[in-house]
C-alpha cells in the first residue's frame, strides 16, 4: 500500500489520490514513468518526482523512520504491508489503570518470537532497547494514549523512530469499536478459554498477587494473558489494513486484490 500512496505529496489528498488512482496511475513508478499527469503542473510534477524517488529509495534501503515522518500518524497504517515482517506487536501491564502507573510487564511479538519482559527479572532498558531495535512499525491497541507514553516516561529513548499503528483508532474509523477483547470476539478470534475472561483490572490484580505473596501461578497467568494480546494483535492488524485497503480502492478493484 505504501508504494501506491500520494497523499504525503503537496496539494495531494484523499480525493487527488483517488483520481490517480482512477487514471491508472496506482504506484509511484507509474507516477515517474508519466511525463504529464492532468491537475500537476510542470513544476509540481518536478517536485513530486525528486519526493517520490527519495522515498522509493528509502524503501529500498527499509528505512522505516523516512515514513513515520513522512506520513501523518492516522496514515501509518499504509507502512503495514511493506514492514509488516519487521513489525513488533507491543502491550504492556501495568501497576493501575492510570498513566502514572509502572510498568510491570512488557510484551512484544515479532510474529515469530513472544519477547516477555518482566519488572524485577528482565526489564530493563537494555533490553528493552535490543529488541525494539529491530522494529519496522510498532502495533498497539490504544499504545498512543496508554502503553508508549507509559514506556517513554519509564525508559527514555528506548522507542524506534518508526511508523506506529494504533489499532484502536484505524478500527474506529472501520466502523469498529469497543475493547480489545470485544473486538476480538467480533472478529472471531477465540482465547484460551482459561484467559477470555480476564481484564485490565485482572492483570493489576495477578501483579500483585504475584509480588506481595509470590504467587508464581498468578505471574505465569499474567504472562500468557500479555502474550494473547500482543499476539492477537497481529491477526486483527492483517485483517483491518486490509480492510482499510479495500475501503480505499473497493473491494472488487484488482489494486485490493492482489496488494
Amino acid at each position: 500500500m505504501l508504494s501506491s500512496s500520494f497523499i504525503f505529496l503537496n496539494g495531494v489528498g484523499v480525493a487527488r489520490e483517488k483520481a490517480l488512482w482512477n487514471a491508472g496511475i496506482d504506484t509511484w513508478n507509474d507516477f515517474l514513468s508519466t511525463a504529464k499527469i492532468r491537475g500537476i503542473s510542470t513544476a509540481k510534477k518536478v517536485e513530486a518526482d525528486a519526493i517520490l524517488l527519495d522515498a522509493d529509495g528509502r524503501l529500498l534501503k527499509g528505512d522505516a523512520a523516512h515514513f513515520a515522518s513522512l506520513l501523518r500518524v492516522r496514515d501509518h497504517w499504509r507502512c503495514y504491508e511493506e514492514f509488516r515482517d519487521q513489525a513488533i506487536y507491543l502491550d504492556i501491564e501495568t501497576t493501575g489503570v492510570s498513566r502514572r502507573s509502572s510498568v510491570t510487564v512488557v510484551g512484544m511479538y515479532d510474529g515469530r518470537r513472544m519477547h516477555t519482559l518482566v519488572d524485577g527479572q528482565n526489564l530493563t532498558e537494555d533490553n528493552l532497547k535490543a529488541i525494539l531495535s529491530h522494529a519496522g512499525i510498532l502495533v498497539t491497541f490504544n499504545g498512543a494514549s496508554f502503553d508508549l507514553p507509559i514506556i517513554d516516561s519509564a525508559f527514555p529513548d528506548c522507542l524506534p523512530p518508526v511508523p506506529h499503528l494504533d489499532l484502536r483508532h484505524l478500527l474506529r474509523r472501520l466502523g469498529r469499536v469497543g475493547g480489545l477483547k470485544a473486538i476480538e470476539r467480533e472478529m472471531g478470534i477465540e482465547r484460551d478459554f482459561r484467559l477470555q475472561c480476564l481484564t485490565g483490572q485482572d492483570a493489576v490484580y495477578l501483579w500483585r498477587l504475584w509480588r506481595k505473596q509470590g504467587a508464581w501461578n498468578a505471574l505465569k497467568t499474567l504472562k500468557e494473558y500479555n502474550c494473547e494480546d500482543c499476539m492477537n494483535l497481529k491477526t486483527i492488524a492483517d485483517i483491518a489494513c486490509n480492510e482499510m485497503k479495500c475501503r480505499l480502492r473497493g473491494a472488487d478493484s484488482a489494486f485490493a486484490k492482489h496488494r
